[in-house]
Parts: C-alpha cells; structure tokens; sequence
C-alpha cells in the first residue's frame, strides 16, 4: 500500500507540469509565433535492418549508400559521360530481367521521338485496347535507352499491358522543357489513334513528375486527360521543401542527401529556369480535374513527403488517389527487381489500380 501511495504522490508531484505541458500543446499563442520555430535536435544513431520485410529486401537494404552520391559531374560532358555509364552498366540486367518477364522490347519512333514498345507474352483481355506510356526516371539527365526499361517491363509482364516506354531528350542535349515537349508529343499520338480513358501514365522518380507534369500540360493544351496515372516517388518539388529531405537524409541509401547528385542534376536540367514552376516542380501546379492516381513511395525515401504531398493535395481537391509506402524502402527500391517479393506486390496494386480506372 505505501508504495502505491508512494507511487500517486509522485504523479500528484507531476500532475502540475504534465497539465502545463497539455496545455501549451492547445494553446492558441502556439500558432500565434512570429519569431523562426526551433529546429529539433536529433541525436545520432544507428538503423537496423528491419526483420518486418522479406529477406530478398532486407538484402537490398542492407546495401551501403549508392556509389558516387555526392560526386556528381561539373560540367555538361559529365553529364552526358555519368548517363552512358550508367546505361552500360544497365544493360546485363536489363537484359536479364527481359529474359525473367518474358517480355518483348522493340526500339522505334512516335511522333518524332525515340520509343521502345514492350509487350508482355499475354496481353490481359481487358487490355487488349488498352496503352500505357511510361515515363523514366533519372533526375532528369540519367538512365537513357535500355537504362529506362525496368519499370516498363515489370508493368508489362506483371499488369499485362502494352507500354510505349519514351526514351525523352535529356541534357546537355536539350534542356527543359524538351523532355516534356517529348512525352507530350507522344501522348498526343497515343490519343489520336485511342480513346484518352484508354490511356494510362506510368512513371517513376523524375517520369512520376513528369506524368504529373504532363496533365498539367494538357490542361494547359486543352487536351484530354488520360484514363489514369501512376506516379511513383515524384520528384513533385525540386526546391528541397518536405519533411523527409530531412528526416531520411543520410537513411535513403539511393538518394542519400539534398546535397548529392538528383538535385544538381535537377538544376542541370533546369538550365536557370525557376525550380518552382509547376511544370518543374507539379506539387505547385493546379491538378484539379486529374484522372485517378496512385502514388509510391517507401518509408526511407527521401522523396516521401514529395509523394504525400501530392497525394494529400489530390484528395483534397476531391480526387481519388491511393498512396501506397513500402516499409524499410529508400527510393524508387520497388521498380529495382521483379524477384523482391514487395516490388511484385507494388506492381500488382498499380496494375490494379489501373485496371479499375481505365476505360476497356
């Protein structure tokens, strides 16, 4: 009995500074502040490997920080000499992953512009007059030709879908807004030959802005929106704005930092245009009126707070779109290996998602 009276004095002892703290939580000086918020202090420490994933992810996890995250290029023929390396490197895998999905890869051109149409061994039924346009990413200066095609694969063979993948401009070829000039001009084919609902937009990283970009483009165009998208961890806001630059700085093993090579190359392909125009930057655009979206991200993805965001604003103007976020991914990790148990399952909800909203 006197340690639980014990115990209730003590509480009685803290009940004055518990009940000052509650109440400062609900204060209205609190939104009243005119001088800058503290930042929090956050001590240094160590992140497991989380054992709540599978163990083919865990594997990718436990991966160190990607290799030259903070070396980027100084000039325009780094650039361009970083994307062929990085497409060289690409292509064994590419090519395996082809093999694995059974799927077809065929080079081309639409509209003017470089394309790869990949086919899945079946078509789904529902499919059957259905398109996809797949947008890559890259920062907007990386993985070009056979580089790009991963994400396009794994929805083509996991979805069933027919996908014109767009191998855009990217500088020191052209700078922006030619990459979305190109995708543009691609879209604007697809639906001259197709049913606008028939169409879907798939694209990853710099491509899930891209896609996002592109319905602002044809709002702006007067032209029709497409059936669907899905936007895969937007670069939405290439001005660094979001919680999670910060809170998964260091953590996101691909992007590692605001201070690496995305954001330089983001500038790049700016060109000293204002990172916040919308067609840059889409979270700052107005997507009322846009097509269903699902949107993907994971727990360690510096792009996180990019992708709700945008997530956030569609569902406030009314839209229906669904954010799915991966436990223990950096970014873009669900489009890296269709042998990952959780990548399977992200294509498999896109495709889903798809499904349900385009027009048959």
């Amino acid at each position: 009995m006197q340690h639980k009276s014990g115990g209730v004095h003590t509480l009685s002892r803290n009940l004055p500074s518990i009940a000052a703290t509650v109440a400062l939580c609900f204060s209205a000086s609190v939104f009243a502040q005119s001088t800058p918020l503290a930042p929090r202090e956050v001590p240094a420490k160590t992140i497991p490997v989380p054992n709540t994933v599978s163990p083919e992810l865990q594997q990718i996890i436990a991966q160190p920080l990607r290799n030259g995250w903070n070396s980027q290029p100084t000039t325009p023929e780094g650039w361009k000499q970083l994307a062929e390396s990085i497409r060289v490197a690409a292509v064994p895998n590419v090519e395996a992953m082809r093999a694995r999905l059974k799927v077809k890869v065929e080079p081309g051109v639409m509209a003017g512009v470089k394309i790869y149409t990949v086919t899945p061994e079946k078509i789904r039924p529902q499919n059957k007059n259905r398109t996809l346009l797949q947008v890559h990413g890259g920062c907007y200066v990386l993985n070009p030709a056979e580089a790009a095609l991963p994400e396009a694969m794994l929805i083509a063979a996991i979805g069933g879908y027919k996908v014109i993948a767009v191998d855009y401009r990217m500088p020191p070829e052209a700078y922006f807004p030619a990459a979305l000039d190109d995708v543009m001009s691609v879209y604007k084919e697809l639906i001259s030959k197709s049913n606008p609902k028939r169409i879907g937009l798939i694209g990853t990283s710099a491509g899930g802005a891209l896609v996002l970009e592109m319905g602002l483009r044809a709002k702006q165009l007067g032209l029709p929106l497409p059936g669907a998208i899905a936007s895969g961890t937007p670069m939405s806001d290439s001005t660094k704005a979001g919680d999670t630059f910060y809170t998964n700085a260091m953590l996101d093993s691909v992007l590692v930092s605001t201070d690496g090579f995305c954001d330089s190359a983001a500038a790049f392909y700016a060109n000293g245009h204002d990172l916040k125009d919308p067609l840059i930057s889409p979270i700052y655009g107005d997507m009322s009126g846009f097509p269903p979206t699902i949107l993907t991200s994971g727990t360690r993805d510096l792009l996180l707070s990019n992708t709700v965001r945008v997530h956030r604003k569609l569902r406030n103007l009314g839209i229906d779109s669904f954010l799915q976020v991966y436990e223990g991914q950096s970014h873009a990790q669900y489009g890296r290996d269709e042998r990952i148990p959780e990548n399977r399952e992200a294509f498999t909800e896109i495709s889903t998602f798809l499904n349900s909203h385009l027009k048959k």
